[in-house]
């Protein structure tokens, strides 16, 4: 309003809206969406808060357990669910972003999951609990449990927007995955960030510090090894690798189809069910952690009644979890490689991923790079860490740049089946590049363009991410027209490609939507049944932020009951009592009007309380002080 009291009016271009406020358009958090827990984090003022759920943990198993009833629980209850309920829960899915059939793993001859012939291929289907489920409706079902989670210890604060982290070396498939899932779970991304750049940012931010640093991460489902330059506020990625299929969940395999084994011998040789693949990797992932401190343990697996002892000591495990080490190795050897550097130029190691507590782990990193690894951090925290920074930067503002790399080469399939590299990989990005291409035989009138990902030569040996058309090519002698294609990468590792003939101007352009991403149908499908269930969702989060509210009041009246207690008869505190546990009562149910009822009803019993503490104050601050100066207070005088 104006200071003569007209309200003034914000003018848009026609068909445009104003932007809202950016107090209006919710938090924005970082996410460390992980294969085996997933963390959410806040930065206010560059002072990150990672956001714990009631008891202070920060880790949210990265776990589904769909119920028969439709009820869908995310988190350490549905890792519990398995014992019961194997085939209703669903564990690492994010192994599964962006893949095909082909690419699930087996695990002594039995999947972990049930899957659902897809007669097109593309997105492999999981069929859970009588549902068939694709990767990125159980991913976001992850999302909508890490939003709650942080618009809980936000006491009900709206959570829109966030960064999430991926694996450095994640494809366009699985970096598209990520955003739809996102985007099914009404998180807006701001941006993807690499894990291994994520934490970095965290690192060298709390830490000052400037240099070459490795950052290896080696999480429950990828590994990834970068080297970044950190100088004044700018980290740049120098170079970047990894395994998308390489984690601690192999070693989880290993150690399950060992124990697995053992189990035909206890209790007979028959076919192994689903069940006992799942129970058989959940004890295996609690030996492991197990046997990062102690020398040796045992554990039970019991299905259909049929229990099985199985022991193993820390030296039996670093054998089995060895092979996959040394590849973790010989990736950092290729990557230091890449970067032109010896390893005696990095001036230290930072540990992500909570497979890197192993001590054969460590003892690889160090002896590799010459130097033990920085152990300051939390490596299960320091991604979400970084995430929440960059998400601070990117709605706020910082002195901070990251400078990230492509992961993988660009290219498009040549005559014969061969890939011709466009962008290279360790490119830095944003980027757009484009190379000149023509036609093959006289008279060619369109051309087709094969995009790929990958490193190898040859086409079918790469992941295919899109075909298209560049038609209107004007009529010429074989080798004549000149076709310029352009590829785009943005900053969150996606890309966009163009073709044009140079002599006439015509273009053909197609923002890459990878074989195995969703179609625009099944994106539509899907927000569409999030739109039927939105009234449900609206109720519940209506009642959530009731009960943040009722709670909020309880603590209000238990301070003051600590404090000023005396006050009251014994019929009165009785009465006051009795209205904190029928709040209480009404906060465990999912009645939101009883909730606000019960509100009322301890406002009304503390409203006599109320008034004596404020007597009380008024006495305590008039107490002592002469006629004189209380009536100068009151504004007495000529």
């Amino acid at each position: 309003m104006s200071d003569d009291g007209l309200v003034m009016l914000q003018l848009c271009e026609p068909g445009e809206t104003p932007a809202p406020h950016e107090s209006e358009r919710g938090a924005a958090v970082g996410i460390d969406l992980g294969t085996t827990n997933s963390v959410v984090a806040l930065s206010f003022e560059t002072e990150v808060e990672v956001l714990r759920a009631a008891d202070g943990k920060a880790l949210i198993p990265s776990v589904v357990h769909y119920k028969d009833d439709g009820e869908v629980v995310v988190g350490q209850a549905a890792r519990e669910a398995i014992l019961e309920s194997p085939d209703h829960v669903v564990t690492s899915i994010k192994r599964l972003m962006g893949r095909g059939i082909e690419d699930v793993k087996s695990l002594a001859g039995t999947l972990p999951y049930t899957l659902e012939p897809n007669p097109d291929g593309g997105m492999v289907r999981l069929r859970v609990a009588g549902r068939v489920l694709t990767p990125v409706e159980i991913s976001a079902d992850i999302l909508r449990a890490i939003k709650a989670r942080a618009e809980e210890a936000l006491l009900g604060k709206f959570v829109s927007r966030a960064v999430i982290t991926v694996p450095a070396y994640f494809d366009d498939a699985a970096r598209t995955a990520t955003k739809d899932a996102a985007r099914l779970a009404d998180i807006e991304v701001l941006r993807l960030v690499n894990e291994p750049t994520a934490a970095a940012l965290a690192y060298g931010l709390d830490n000052s510090v400037e240099g070459l640093y490795a950052v290896y991460d080696l999480g429950g489902g990828t590994f990834d090894i970068s080297i970044l330059k950190m100088e004044k506020g700018v980290f740049q990625v120098k170079a970047t690798g990894g395994d998308a299929v390489l984690g601690g969940d192999d070693i989880d395999h290993s150690i399950a189809e060992h124990f697995l084994s053992q189990r035909k011998v206890a209790v007979g040789d028959h076919p192994i069910s689903s069940g006992e693949v799942k129970q058989a990797l959940m004890t295996a992932r609690v030996a492991k952690e197990c046997l990062t401190s102690r020398p040796s343990g045992e554990w039970m697996i019991e299905v259909d009644g049929k229990p099985s002892l199985h022991t193993m000591t820390r030296e039996q495990l670093e054998s089995l979890a060895a092979p996959f080490v040394e590849r973790t190795i010989s990736i950092c050897r290729d990557v230091v490689e890449d970067a032109g550097i010896d390893v005696a130029d990095i001036q230290g190691v930072v540990l992500v991923g909570g497979s890197t507590r192993m001590p054969l782990v460590r003892a690889r990193v160090a002896e590799f790079f010459g130097r033990p690894p920085l152990s300051n951090i939390n490596p299960d925290e320091v991604v979400a860490v970084g995430a929440a920074l960059q998400a601070e930067a990117l709605t706020v503002g910082s002195d901070t740049l990251l400078l990230d790399v492509t992961p993988l080469s660009l290219g498009i399939e040549t005559m014969g089946g061969i890939v011709e590299k466009v962008i290279p990989r360790n490119t830095p990005i944003p980027v757009a590049m484009a190379q000149e291409f023509t036609t093959y035989q006289d008279g060619q009138s369109a051309m087709a363009i094969h995009v790929v990902q990958g490193e190898r030569e040859m086409v079918d040996q790469n992941r295919s991410l899109a075909r298209f058309v560049l038609r209107g090519i004007p009529p010429m002698t074989a080798g004549a027209a000149r076709i310029r294609v352009q590829f785009q990468v943005d900053a969150d590792g996606l890309l966009t490609v163009s073709a044009t003939e140079m002599t006439t101007g015509v273009e053909q352009q197609v923002v890459v939507k990878p074989s195995y991403g969703l179609t625009d149908d099944e994106m539509a499908t899907m927000l569409r049944d999030s739109l039927v269930h939105a009234r449900d969702d609206m109720a519940q989060r209506l009642l959530t932020e009731a009960v943040v509210e009722a709670q909020r009041s309880v603590l209000a009246v238990q301070s003051a009951l600590s404090v000023d207690q005396d006050l009251l008869s014994a019929d009165e505190r009785q009465a006051i009592d009795a209205a904190i546990e029928q709040v209480n009562a009404a906060c465990a149910g999912s009645d939101r009007d009883a909730v606000t009822q019960a509100v009322d009803d301890l406002e009304n019993a503390t409203k006599s309380f109320a008034e004596k503490r404020m007597d009380r104050g008024i006495r305590n601050a008039l107490a002592g002080m002469s006629v004189d100066r209380l009536d100068g207070a009151l504004g007495g005088g000529e």
